[in-house]
């Protein structure tokens, strides 16, 4: 059933909300225009649950974002934090409106609607061929900051709720159905999915949320990589500040890295088989380095502490874009980072298949070098050897230059052996690719300077600290 759009005054509830939300793109301009294009009952009642479609205007772009709305007349104060405000009997919604994903007695009812394939005015829910889904787990939200929202039902699945919407078939979705259509043994399996139907006839549902395999067993790569960082920042002052030094410590982490890389390249080879390769002309590499010099013009323009580092930068673009040869291009993960995997019993297990979130959709789903992957993920491992070092915020000067010289003897041992891994399961060799991957990585440090400015300001000597010695 579709409930007719409420007035004004839940927009403006929203209005103010929404700048408040980790997973809200638009956090650092103001809101010129808010509209409720959908509103669906998915449930009525008290406490009731409703689907809104939320179109956001900023800066002339309108972006779309999902909201699970639920409506109570009282309101528990486990859900205080949740809280978006109160209304009195605007076309249904009357009393307590809330961010319904922290309410597990309204997440369990979308495990039937998932079970039973409903459709609900625009929202249609889709169980993968085969599945059987238990329905009797209620949803908990993940407490990792996220640009979607996470909840986990039981020990058996997690549903992804993409936040902002892209038009089409969300890439996450895309690329696990085409995986596990491979056997690929590094992806958990889908059990399902909700989408949107198309505002025009002929084109694609918008993917609203997936739901996969829980991985039960599974640690956190990044995690694992912190620990392991912590371990070595706590041996004696003695222990050599080296790569050797670095395998010493007693939570050594590169025979991870280096098994991280040989499924990093496996993951690549079942992308190539499911989407095909091409040949990609110098020339269009040479665009592609102009994206590049575009993106480091513009950070730069806001972010000032990276204009010192923005010449050494150029020429290492520059090199690339002289160089004539074409590369082969493919479908790759694109956000890749320490974050996106597990560690299983069995091995690892790789999420997320999004691409960078401020990139554009048709950005997010081109063709790319492999090696933009291995950039992202070679990036990740500097960004945990100096992530405790900007957390623990004033460090003596001594001990800031040791743990310096220590943060870059961790990332050094533990980027060789992920290369090494990656090159010895059939993986282009890094070795052989020095400009192609220098470049790619410094763009990622690019990327990730705005996005910390934008978004986490106080992790923004994370990607910083690093360029120091990756420009120079």
């Amino acid at each position: 059933m579709t409930v007719p759009p409420p007035d004004r005054s839940l927009v403006r509830l929203l209005a103010g909300w929404l700048p408040a939300q980790r997973w809200f793109g638009g956090k650092d301009g103001p809101i010129d225009d808010l509209a409720i294009g959908t509103a669906t009952e998915l449930r009525p009642g008290d406490p009731a649950l409703h689907h809104l479609i939320l179109d956001v205007r900023q800066d002339g772009a309108t972006e779309r974002y999902q909201l699970l709305l639920g409506v109570r007349s009282d309101l528990p104060d486990r859900l205080r934090p949740a809280l978006i405000g109160r209304l009195a009997g605007d076309h249904g919604f009357d009393g307590h409106v809330y961010d319904a994903a922290h309410d597990t007695e309204l997440t369990r009812p979308l495990l039937a609607h998932l079970a039973d394939e409903t459709a609900a005015g625009p929202v249609r829910f889709r169980r993968a061929p085969g599945t059987g889904l238990r329905t009797d787990l209620d949803g908990v939200p993940t407490t990792a900051e996220q640009s979607n929202t996470s909840l986990v039902f039981g020990d058996a699945y997690i549903l992804k709720l993409f936040r902002r919407l892209s038009p089409g078939v969300n890439p996450d979705l895309e690329v696990n159905l085409a995986l596990s259509r491979q056997g690929c043994e590094h992806v958990p399996v889908v059990h399902g999915w909700v989408e949107l139907e198309p505002d025009a006839p002929g084109d694609d549902p918008a993917t609203l949320a997936l739901l996969s395999e829980f991985l039960r067993s599974a640690t956190d790569g990044w995690q694992l990589a912190l620990t392991s960082v912590r371990d070595w920042f706590a041996q004696p002052a003695t222990a050599a500040p080296t790569t050797a030094g670095a395998g010493a410590a007693g939570g050594d982490f590169a025979a991870e890295a280096e098994r991280l890389g040989a499924a990093t390249a496996a993951v690549h080879r079942d992308l190539a088989a499911a989407f095909g390769v091409s040949q990609t002309p110098a020339a269009r590499v040479r665009d592609a380095v102009f994206g590049m010099h575009r993106q480091l013009d513009e950070v730069g323009a806001v972010v000032p502490e990276l204009r010192p580092y923005a010449h050494a930068i150029r020429e290492v673009f520059d090199r690339l874009a002289a160089q004539p040869e074409p590369l082969t291009y493919q479908r790759v993960h694109g956000d890749y980072h320490l974050g996106q995997v597990m560690r299983t019993d069995t091995g690892w297990t790789v999420l997320d298949f999004e691409g960078e979130p401020a990139r554009p959709p048709a950005e997010r789903r081109a063709p790319a070098h492999p090696l933009r992957d291995v950039a992202g993920m070679l990036r990740s491992f500097e960004y945990a050897a100096r992530f405790l070092l900007a957390r623990d915020g004033d460090v003596p000067p001594d001990a800031a230059e040791t743990l310096e010289l220590r943060a870059r003897a961790w990332a050094a041992r533990n980027r060789a052996a992920f290369c090494a891994g990656y090159a010895a399961a059939g993986g282009p060799d890094p070795a052989e690719h020095e400009a192609l991957l220098r470049a790619f990585e410094l763009d990622k440090a690019v990327y990730e300077i705005r996005y910390e400015a934008r978004n986490r300001p106080s992790w923004l000597p994370v990607p910083l600290r690093s360029l120091a010695h990756l420009a120079g």
